[in-house]
């Protein structure tokens, strides 16, 4: 999934003549805390609120300040896990996409970009999630899925966080049953540690909430 097709047909643009007040009108309606600046197709840069407030940008034109605007932004043939770690790491609430000539051709907004990650780590498939620990030297990616298709079960998405300080990893797999009685004595024959199993689809949904943070984590590496 690249950049390209994550880009929302909503989000308005600023020109330098637009004053901060006009901008804050515009994050509030869309509920963003950012917006792109362009001057004919040109991306000149991101303005926050907080940048205009801090300013006081609020009744004059953006263009009155001498300051640099941040210009955080991604190509359309970006991969959409680059947009996730560039949104993560700026703490940014929409990226802007941009051509090779540094043109504007539309924005990601950080709502638009959850939904997308949501299908990726298919969040809406029925099924379980076992989430294991296991050191750095232990993981195998091919012993997990034997063991998993060896129980007659399939992978629908598979993801690893780093725990903090340690040399161990945690992995979250969600799977395409919610009974995963079987799944789970075969892991535990192969001495894996299980950290937790959720096989019930209301315990699930504040489980991928969490999730899906994790994911972004890890895709900040």
């Amino acid at each position: 999934m690249l950049a390209e097709n994550l880009i929302s047909e909503t989000v308005p643009v600023l020109k330098p003549s637009d004053t901060g007040q006009q901008a804050l009108n515009w994050m509030d309606m869309f509920r963003i805390s950012h917006l792109p600046v362009v001057n004919g197709k040109a991306y000149l840069g991101l303005v926050s609120d907080k940048f205009i407030e801090d300013l006081n940008l609020a009744e004059v034109p953006i263009e009155t300040s001498n300051l640099q605007l941040p210009a955080p932004h991604i190509h359309r043939e970006q991969h959409v896990f680059e947009v996730a770690s560039i949104m993560y790491k700026l703490n940014i609430s929409l990226l802007p996409v941009v051509d090779d000539e540094h043109n504007y051709i539309g924005s990601i907004t950080l709502p638009d970009l959850s939904m997308r990650l949501a299908r990726l780590i298919s969040i809406l498939e029925p099924g379980g999630v076992i989430v294991l620990q296991t050191t750095r030297n232990n993981y195998s990616a091919s012993q997990i899925s034997q063991i998993i298709e060896g129980n007659d079960a399939k992978i629908l998405s598979l993801y690893v966080n780093r725990i903090d300080n340690t040399d161990n990893l945690e992995i979250t797999i969600k799977l395409d049953q919610v009974d995963l009685s079987s799944v789970i004595q075969t892991f535990t024959r192969y001495d894996y540690q299980i950290s937790a199993v959720y096989m019930d689809d209301s315990i699930l949904h504040s489980l991928y909430e969490d999730r899906l943070e994790l994911f972004l984590r890890y895709m900040n590496i």
